[in-house]
């Protein structure tokens, strides 16, 4: 991967483990990702790395089904939920695939060069 690619994706990885809602499973591969950067384990690492953040975004589809669900009400409280179900939904009538939180938004971000890191 070209320098440019690398440094950009480094800096969207920093996002990505900085955000609150980070999952602690796409913290732990981009952290190992970092760590092999430079190394003979950096492609090895790419593909894992990549595969977390591809199992990790969610499609504004389910975080709509999840958000707007009574497991969804529990997790978030009632108020919170309906406002992400509410903002997932005008989101997505502009367009959006995924939900637009700084761990997602950091992610697909890292994935529009996933051609670019293989």
């Amino acid at each position: 991967m070209n320098k440019e690619v690398l440094n950009y994706v480094i800096e969207k990885t920093h996002e990505l483990m900085n955000a609150p809602s980070c999952s602690s499973e796409a913290k732990a591969a981009a952290q190992n990702w970092l760590d092999a950067v430079g190394t003979a384990n950096e492609a090895g690492e790419t593909k894992k790395y990549l595969a977390e953040l591809e199992a990790d975004i969610m499609p504004i589809d389910n975080l709509i089904g999840f958000a707007g669900s009574a497991a969804g009400a529990k997790y978030f409280g009632a108020e919170l939920a309906g406002n992400i179900t509410t903002h997932a939904k005008e989101i997505k009538l502009g367009g959006a695939e995924y939900c637009d939180c700084p761990a997602c938004a950091a992610v697909a971000a890292i994935l529009t060069k996933k051609a670019e890191m293989l």
